[in-house]
């Protein structure tokens, strides 16, 4: 909470009971989260919440670099309170999202930068399948 206060300030963001309250419901969350989600989770605590502030705060955060956007396509997107580049794995059928180990890829940059002859400012990697969950069914 103390990075998200000290860059709200940092950017002259007003400090707002909402702001925090949203902040603090998803950055210890690991399950990505969508807007709504995180709402509904808010509205019992903050019954004069409203979605359009849960959508603000949250373009706010990712616009200071303190969550990450995961866009699952047609309009869907989650929230990931790490916004440290780092990969994922998407369920196609139940849309679960889950953070994938960047040991896996520490020498793919450098390889597409390689062979591209680009230099890499940024990449997303996405996997997508069916969850072990929704596999079994």
């Amino acid at each position: 909470m103390e990075t998200l206060v000290r860059t709200l300030k940092d950017n002259r963001c007003k400090i707002t009971p909402q702001r925090l309250a949203v902040y603090h419901v998803l950055k210890d969350n690991k399950n990505h989260p969508n807007a709504e989600a995180i709402f509904k989770m808010l509205e019992p605590s903050y019954p004069t919440i409203s979605l359009a502030t849960v959508y603000k705060s949250l373009e706010l955060f990712a616009d200071l670099g303190l969550i990450q956007v995961i866009n699952l396509g047609e309009n869907s997107f989650r929230y990931d309170p790490n916004p440290q580049i780092h990969p994922h794995i998407i369920c196609t059928k139940c849309n679960k999202v889950e953070d994938l180990s960047e040991d896996y890829f520490k020498d793919l940059v450098s390889t597409v930068a390689s062979i591209a002859n680009y230099t890499i400012t940024k990449q997303h990697l996405s996997f997508y399948g069916l969850c072990p969950a929704c596999n079994s069914h």
